[in-house]
């Protein structure tokens, strides 16, 4: 397997496919790197070199007790890019993983960013604060680590239906939801736990200030995970210059439901630069 160790040494996986301009994917909660494959592969047999890894704690990677928090997120893809040393990079992130490529612009800068991709990403801020009354309320994210805690593996399945919108419309297959399930499952216990809490209590809107590549924002106008009104299009708001796609009805995984659509948007995103 293709890995590489962080700065706190924690073993990190990743797949490195295609050859030209790289494009790094950042996965969602509760998954990894293999949510990306039908995106990965389409731009690979499309001219890019594409880059996903499985997040500490997630899939192939080591799953250490601590560092489940945005700026070690955003030191191990760091690290990665120092890895492979990358240059002229679009970075894309998806729900949880669009707060840990914010992240890395605002730590590290963008000398090695050519661009950025936020896809029902949970930035600039998700969860409910003092300044910020619209966000979802933090009992919410309590009554999910409570999930978690007595039954993960029923948690997670359950979650699928909001997740993909099943209830709204939506049609997925069973071996998408298996897969999620097998996926989610492989997961340490303790990072799915802690995750929650960083996405739910970081705020990324001083971030925001940091982005200065051309940015793409797409969320699902029927997003019941990370509701599009209080994200995805305040995130658009504030990077200047940035373009907004909102998926007509649907769901926060629009990488399942919608691919043929995000495929091609990712194309001619990439293709504009």
């Amino acid at each position: 397997m293709s890995t590489f160790k962080t700065q706190d040494g924690t073993q990190i996986y990743f797949k490195d496919w295609g050859t030209g301009k790289p494009v790094l994917f950042s996965h969602g909660w509760p998954l990894d790197g293999d949510m990306w494959d039908s995106q990965l592969n389409f731009l690979a047999e499309n001219g890019y070199r594409v880059i996903a890894f499985d997040r500490r704690g997630f899939g192939r990677s080591d799953q250490p007790w601590e560092g489940y928090n945005y700026d070690t997120f955003a030191s191990d893809i760091h690290d990665l890019i120092e890895h492979l040393d990358l240059h002229n990079i679009t970075l894309v992130g998806f729900s949880m993983g669009g707060g840990d490529v914010t992240r890395y612009i605002n730590n590290y800068g963008s000398s090695r960013v050519d661009s950025l991709v936020l896809l029902g990403a949970v930035t600039p801020i998700f969860g409910r604060a003092a300044d910020y009354p619209q966000g979802v309320d933090q009992t919410v994210f309590e009554g999910i680590r409570q999930g978690l805690r007595k039954d993960r593996a029923q948690f997670i399945s359950d979650f699928a239906t909001p997740f993909y919108g099943t209830n709204a419309g939506q049609t997925v297959s069973a071996g998408a939801l298996t897969q999620t399930l097998n996926i989610a499952l492989l997961a340490s216990l303790k990072g799915t736990i802690d995750c929650v809490t960083a996405f739910a209590e970081t705020d990324f809107r001083p971030d925001m200030k940091k982005i200065d590549v051309p940015t793409l924002v797409i969320h699902g106008s029927n997003d019941q995970v990370v509701p599009f009104e209080t994200t995805g299009k305040l995130a658009a708001e504030m990077i200047g210059g940035a373009e907004l796609k909102v998926y007509d009805n649907a769901p926060h995984g629009f990488a399942v439901t919608h691919t043929e659509q995000l495929n091609a948007d990712l194309l001619a995103f990439l293709k504009s630069l």
